[in-house]
């Protein structure tokens, strides 16, 4: 039996950013899991649960990068989609590279992050 379920993983460190991603995603049809701190986030990982993970890129204790990568060597199949202000997206770009060698499909939401925009890039990559 295959299963059809979309289950996202939200992590934020910003406990508000979770809760309203959470409340956007699961009024479009989606079920979430979400933690505010990443470390929890990776002891509680799933292989195989996810149809996406959203990761915050600046938070405490690990970034969202190193989380990814972290996932990546447990499920190397998750999809991923980082938000964050684009200053800091140029300030982790050395890391970036390192996450991304390849060109291709490369998912980013610029904070402040709008629920209509996470909804619409969560199903577009959840579709494909």
């Amino acid at each position: 039996m295959i299963n059809k379920r979309k289950i996202v993983l939200i992590v934020d460190d910003e406990p508000d950013i979770t809760t309203v991603l959470k409340i956007a995603l699961e009024d479009a049809g989606f079920e979430t899991e979400s933690f505010n701190d990443p470390v929890l986030a990776l002891d509680n990982f799933r292989k195989g649960s996810y149809s996406l993970l959203l990761l915050d890129i600046n938070m405490p204790k690990m970034n969202g990068f190193e989380l990814y990568t972290k996932i990546k060597k447990i499920d190397d199949k998750v999809r991923v989609c980082f938000f964050t202000a684009l200053t800091e997206l140029e300030e982790y770009e050395s890391f970036r590279k390192e996450v991304f060698p390849e060109e291709g499909k490369r998912y980013f939401i610029q904070k402040p992050v709008k629920n209509e925009e996470v909804v619409r890039m969560a199903n577009m990559i959840t579709m494909g």
